[in-house]
């Protein structure tokens, strides 16, 4: 069978994983129902495309044979006689319609032709057929993946099916690996620019394909093959995404942006440390501090540090509570991977999403680890379906990864902590994830007097200035008592402390630097 022949002797690794994963899920569904009651649903697409050839090979392997005498292929290499279901739309592209045409005809496909909406066309086809799973072309980055398996049941309001998606972990480049690898027809309009194709009304060539300056943008694209991140795949979907002009990558944050209005306001973050090792006091944590000082300095205040097991659970509890109840949560440790590399796991379970397989940290991972960036499933690429958006950045070799309001560091010192918050920053001055505020700003005055004596005046103090954080300590047992006045108003702070040492006598209290 030439599409098994083509994968077998590729020296692709990668994509003969997911070939034989696919192929295992297709043989299993036809194990599991009788031929006569599953079906394919083909659109034209790319997706459906590879569909149809791994449908034709898991077909040919579950039921046919080589003429091992002639060494002639049988028609049944080339044909794939199942229930094949194609909602025809009056808004398709031309090409579609003709590619899907020509390749029913081509693979003796039994097509069923639905000129109704999705719902009602298969209700009406269910009451006619006994179809009990529909293989879909279904990939994790689809709108309507998030939440599937490769074996789910239909939603709820839905005719009963088995929806069948042996491709839910395939990436753009492994769709287009396999297509150029068994050399297979596709619709031409991936060769025009278009990456992912909707209708007419709503579909436009990838201007991150464009060849040229602006003058020729809409005369010539370079094929879909040779996007560079599959990521952006839907990026001429005209309304779901707005696309770049030609030439430059317009800027998309999920984000807080920074705001001059909002320069003397606070928001509030939690950090929290993964590690058994900190908690057993191997080693002493030093990202913490040094990152509480990072954010003070932006103008955040941080509410809550935390510091637990290497374990998902753990992690998970954590997130959820934080993420809720502050503006930032950011988690450093057990990030990689090892068996107690929790904390990306944690963070999905704390959003209530799973891993998935992400394409673009994957060729990150590729570049960076190399060779070493090998086996069936590269689990360090799987990260928390639907809420992941990556914070790439020049000077750092694999991307910062961000699920909403959470933002996970790779760093494991405090060499690798600075360069990541540098990095930070300046993603930050271009509408990146973090919002600069009116940075805090401190007095420090030390005294002799017991903590006795100067108790009630401060906390007196405290209910006077509830704008500023007034706290107090000793570097030793004997050592002068120190109270630190904290705010993002100067003028505040230095009444504050004037109005304190109005309570003693002249020379009780003295500044000192704490810096």
């Amino acid at each position: 069978m030439e599409i098994d022949k083509a994968i077998r002797e590729s020296d692709d690794r990668r994509l003969k994983t997911k070939y034989n994963n696919a192929i295992y899920v297709i043989q299993r569904a036809l194990a599991l129902y009788e031929f006569e009651e599953v079906a394919f649903s083909f659109n034209g697409g790319k997706d459906s495309t590879v569909l149809l050839h791994l449908l034709r090979a898991g077909y040919f392997l579950h039921k046919g044979k080589p003429n091992c005498c002639t060494g002639v292929p049988t028609n049944l290499e080339f044909q794939c006689p199942i229930r094949t279901i194609y909602f025809e739309s009056p808004s398709a592209f031309p090409e579609i319609n003709s590619f899907t045409y020509e390749t029913a005809t081509t693979y003796d496909l039994q097509m069923d032709i639905i000129r109704l909406d999705f719902k009602s066309g298969l209700e009406a086809l269910l009451r006619e057929k006994p179809i009990k799973a529909i293989f879909l072309g279904t990939r994790i980055g689809d709108p309507n993946a998030v939440g599937q398996e490769q074996f789910s049941p239909s939603s709820p309001g839905w005719p009963p099916f088995m929806r069948v998606n042996p491709i839910l972990d395939w990436s753009y480049r492994d769709v287009w690996a396999f297509l150029l690898t068994c050399k297979v027809q596709y619709c031409n309009l991936y060769d025009q620019g278009y990456t992912s194709i909707g209708s007419i009304y709503d579909t436009v060539p990838n201007a991150l394909l464009c060849i040229g300056d602006s003058s020729s943008c809409k005369e010539k694209f370079k094929p879909a093959y040779l996007l560079p991140d599959g990521r952006l795949e839907r990026a001429g979907r005209a309304k779901k995404f707005s696309p770049p002009v030609c030439g430059g990558v317009s800027a998309i944050s999920n984000g807080l942006n920074s705001s001059d209005s909002h320069q003397s306001s606070t928001l509030t973050a939690s950090v929290i440390a993964v590690g058994d090792e900190i908690l057993s006091g191997t080693i002493e944590d030093q990202l913490g501090p040094s990152l509480c000082r990072k954010l003070h300095s932006i103008g955040w205040a941080i509410s809550h540090t935390a510091v637990v097991r290497n374990d998902i659970d753990f992690v998970a509890e954590e997130v959820e509570q934080r993420k809720s109840t502050n503006d930032m949560v950011f988690i450093y440790g057990g990030v990689g991977p090892l068996h107690s590399d929790v904390s990306v796991a944690g963070v999905a379970k704390a959003f209530g999403v799973r891993l998935a397989p992400d394409e673009e940290f994957e060729e990150y991972l590729r570049h960076h680890i190399g060779d070493q960036c090998t086996g069936d499933r590269n689990e360090m690429a799987q990260l928390p379906e639907g809420i992941t958006e990556l914070l790439n950045h020049e000077n750092l070799l694999v991307p910062l990864i961000k699920c909403q309001n959470v933002i996970i560091l790779s760093a494991t010192n405090v060499s690798e902590l600075d360069k990541q918050w540098d990095c930070l920053i300046e993603l930050t001055s271009s509408s990146g994830p973090l919002l600069l505020m009116k940075p805090f700003v401190s007095k420090f005055l030390t005294t002799t007097l017991s903590d006795v004596e100067t108790a009630q005046p401060l906390s007196k103090l405290c209910l006077e200035f509830p704008d500023l954080y007034i706290a107090c300590h000793r570097k030793s047992r004997n050592g002068p008592l120190i109270i630190s006045f904290v705010g993002k108003d100067r003028a505040r702070i230095e009444m504050a402390a004037q109005v304190l040492c109005q309570k003693f006598n002249l020379g009780d209290f003295s500044e000192v630097n704490c810096g």
